[in-house]
């Protein structure tokens, strides 16, 4: 079932979204609703993380590293 939903948006907003729904060749209405439906569909722990990100997972795991530490390493680094 289909039920109408009004949305206020600034002008300009407005006149992107149909600019860029006219390119893809949808409606607003049909772009909104993929978005909504592509919220939460899948789960934080199969989120793709991007390769340099991924591959610092869990580093400094069991690691006793302070807000401190990190400060004297910026000190040491840039000064």
């Amino acid at each position: 079932m289909n039920t109408k939903l009004t949305l206020r948006m600034d002008d300009a907003v407005i006149r992107k979204a149909k600019m860029e729904a006219k390119r893809r060749g949808k409606s607003v209405s049909r772009m909104v609703a993929e978005f909504i439906e592509s919220i939460g569909t899948r789960p934080d722990s199969e989120k793709v993380l991007p390769p340099t990100t991924a591959s610092l997972v869990g580093i400094l795991k069991g690691k006793e590293i302070s807000e401190d530490d990190y400060k004297v390493h910026l000190r040491e680094k840039y000064l």
